[in-house]
Order: structure tokens, then sequence, then C-alpha cells
């Protein structure tokens, strides 16, 4: 598995739980914002500038923040 800055993992994990919170209430406009703000700071991480993620990077991300858990433990397994 790849290893993520800690701030990139925690915001993924923050979308996550953001984007079910959002299901359970569709119109809350401030939960909607918040999932944007959180897609543009993964989106456009330092950590991507040095070559844009591949489909399976995404994946992996999107994995560690749906299994939510200590950032820590889960990178350096």
């Amino acid at each position: 598995m790849r290893t993520f800055p800690d701030d990139l993992a925690r915001a993924q994990q923050e979308w996550s739980a953001t984007y079910r919170r959002l299901a359970r209430r569709p119109g809350c406009t401030e939960l909607r914002r918040r999932l944007h703000q959180l897609s543009t700071q993964t989106f456009f991480h330092p950590y991507w500038q040095r070559r844009r993620p591949s489909p399976a990077a995404w994946y992996e991300l999107r994995e560690l923040g749906r299994t939510g858990g200590p950032v820590r433990e889960r990178l350096h397994r």
C-alpha cells in the first residue's frame, strides 16, 4: 500500500464522513460546501504535484477514507 501524508489522509477521511452525513441530509448547503472544500483540498494537495494520481492511487486513498481509523497505523502496515 502507498503511503499518503497525514493531512491528505485526514482530509479524505473527513470527505467520506461528510459524504455520509450529506446522504442523510441531502439539502444541507453547509455539508455540500464542506464536501466541495475537501474535494479541492484532496485533489490539489501538494502530494499530487510530483505526478498526477493513477486510478489505483485514488482507489487506495478513497479506501483509506472509507475505512477510517488511525492514519499512521494504516499507512505503515
